[in-house]
């Protein structure tokens, strides 16, 4: 799906630039990951004391030792596993990220003909403003849209923009995922990284309801997207379930990438392109119109 772009910066200086979303929970895998180091010290260095200590609930003092080694020894590979777990978690949300952005839009190949694209759930603006920095490379007089859910997100994305010298391609709005405020067959490009999966998250990630709508953001997708169209998405988990989507609705030439483990879980891009004769309904047929130059 395309060759990976190998930038110069390092991940310090994406960080400075975009943060990183979701650092609550950072801080307390980090924090139980140190709790629990701790403690694993405090067993090693107090075995003895904590072993007399689990006489009191153990008859023998084989089991007292047995039960305090134990414990122990589960207390530190619960730290390890918390670090492990908060390394990840950086990884994912900032250098992988990045990583992954490029890759896309390696994905769509030719970005000199691309007058719009829509990243939805821009987030903070990584793979927004990669597109756009694409967008300027190529010297394309398109322009890309975020769509974010709220207006400080909004505004810290076009901070973002601004700095990586591309806020004149990068225009950014609110709006419902589920009903996108665009009209039929507007973007030659839509893109969207690690969002869909969070859509329907109060009714459950895995209920009936929560898959409804993340269904419901994929045909938006497809509504919006020109008839010969190119279509990128990462995401996680429920990869599977749009990949049978897209191919419910017609898409063509849909291709999912290798896995990528991200956030401890896994995840794929799915690249599919929206044909230029798309059923609509049972009768109507959309074609696509000559496009001005």
């Amino acid at each position: 799906m395309g060759k990976t772009t190998t930038t110069s910066r390092d991940w310090t200086q994406i960080y400075a630039i975009y943060g990183m979303d979701q650092w609550q929970t950072l801080v307390f895998l980090s924090l139980h990951a140190v709790l629990f180091s701790f403690m694993s010290v405090l067993f090693l260095v107090y075995f003895d004391p904590i072993c007399a200590l689990f006489e009191a609930f153990v008859s023998s003092p084989a089991g007292a030792r047995f039960v305090a080694g134990f414990t122990g020894f589960v207390t530190a590979i619960s730290a390890v596993c918390l670090f492990y777990a908060a390394g990840s978690f950086f990884y994912s949300a900032v250098p992988l990220h990045n990583e992954m952005a490029h890759r896309m839009v390696n994905a769509v190949g030719d970005w000199s003909t691309v007058r719009s694209a829509l990243d939805l759930g821009c987030g903070r603006g990584i793979l927004l403003n990669t597109v756009a920095t694409q967008l300027k490379k190529t010297g394309s007089s398109g322009r890309v849209v975020g769509l974010a859910q709220g207006k400080s997100t909004a505004l810290s994305t076009l901070r973002t923009a601004k700095i990586e010298g591309v806020q004149e391609y990068v225009t950014c709005r609110e709006g419902d995922v589920r009903r996108l405020p665009f009209m039929d067959d507007y973007f030659d490009v839509v893109t969207s990284a690690v969002f869909v999966h969070t859509v329907g998250k109060e009714h459950g990630a895995r209920t009936v309801e929560a898959a409804a709508e993340r269904m419901r953001v994929v045909g938006e997708l497809v509504r919006v997207l020109r008839p010969g169209g190119v279509g990128v998405v990462w995401d996680l988990v429920h990869v599977p379930e749009y990949v049978r989507r897209l191919q419910e609705l017609g898409m063509e030439d849909v291709q999912v990438s290798e896995r990528v483990t991200a956030f401890m879980v896994d995840s794929h891009i799915v690249k599919f392109r929206k044909p230029d004769q798309h059923v609509v309904g049972l009768e109507e047929v959309r074609l696509n119109c000559s496009r001005k130059s």
